[in-house]
């Protein structure tokens, strides 16, 4: 008796997560790769779904058996593959990519950032900064790391443009940022780590700091007063994470990072509610740059020039000596 009631509240809640007007004995006979008479007779009790079944029938619509059957705090999550090669790396650009598809990239999706670091949106293309970026990626999460200089990696590792549809995606939707005083120290901080281990060239580190510096000149530009597409948030206290939350009308996507580029995913309706409740709550105690007075958005933006342009130095008298 106890098993058809389990089974019922299955059903209950695959019929919540599929179209009003699709039927939910052909969504169960295409999940479980059985004929429809086979679901038919699940659907109407005659027939139990087995261990096996149950499991599938969660995996394929996203449903948590701990949360549906134990009134538990668990959560179905996602997690994207490990990363120890250059080939790792293209596949996870990929199916990150993949992971962003079920929404459109038009202003009818919002991406939230807590950038911590600076957005992977923007160091994902192909140019000398995300070539950079893959490079610390690769040295930091191989087993036996790369041992060869930027200047090698560069020469031995052809340009993939599978990150430049993650950037695009981004580019083409409503984006709100936090940021605050230690967003970019992290980049800063690796180009002068491999400019002291010599690793790097003074002339390439010189170059990444340009970068970054244009990198945010142009984010500059963007934060508008009539800007609704990009929106730059400043927050002073916020000790920021990385996560990324991706919503439109209908669902809302989770993404929290448990490594340097691995990421837990969830679309848990609740969890990425409360996510959702949370960022509203940190907007209004940030101060949006868009709209702010020219006096506070030129020392949010100066005092970041002004440490590239230090890091820069430093680059400079490490190659004089």
């Amino acid at each position: 008796m106890q098993t058809l009631m389990y089974q019922e509240k299955l059903i209950q809640e695959i019929q919540k997560k599929i179209a009003p007007t699709k039927s939910i004995i052909e969504a169960i006979a295409n999940a479980l790769d059985i004929s429809y008479d086979a679901a038919h007779r699940r659907i109407s009790m005659k027939s139990k779904f087995s261990i096996e079944e149950t499991v599938q029938l969660a995996s394929y619509f996203g449903l948590s058996l701990d949360k549906m059957f134990q009134n538990s705090d668990h959560v179905l999550v996602k997690k994207t593959t490990e990363i120890q090669s250059i080939y790792d790396l293209s596949n996870y650009l990929e199916s990150s990519f993949k992971s962003l598809t079920e929404f459109k990239a038009d202003l009818d999706t919002t991406l939230y950032y807590s950038a911590k670091d600076i957005p992977l949106f923007y160091t994902i293309n192909t140019g000398l900064l995300s070539q950079f970026k893959k490079y610390v990626w690769l040295n930091l999460l191989s087993a036996d790391g790369l041992d060869v200089s930027f200047e090698s990696f560069l020469a031995k590792t052809a340009m993939d443009s599978r990150g430049q549809k993650l950037h695009d995606f981004y580019a083409a939707t409503k984006v709100k940022e936090i940021w605050n005083d230690t967003t970019i120290n992290s980049t800063l901080q690796q180009i002068m780590y491999f400019s002291e281990a010599g690793l790097l060239r003074a002339d390439n580190g010189k170059m990444l700091c340009d970068q970054v510096k244009e990198l945010l000149f142009a984010l500059e530009k963007e934060c508008l007063p009539g800007n609704e597409r990009y929106q730059l948030y400043y927050h002073e206290l916020l000790i920021l994470n990385n996560n990324v939350l991706v919503s439109d009308k209908f669902k809302k996507s989770l993404f929290v990072p448990h490594t340097m580029l691995g990421y837990f995913i969830t679309s848990d309706a609740d969890t990425c509610q409360q996510v959702s409740n949370f960022y509203q709550h940190q907007l209004k105690n940030s101060r949006l740059l868009n709209t702010a007075g020219t006096r506070d958005k030129k020392v949010f933006f100066n005092k970041a020039y002004q440490k590239i342009d230090l890091f820069k130095a430093r680059i400079n008298a490490l190659n004089e000596i």
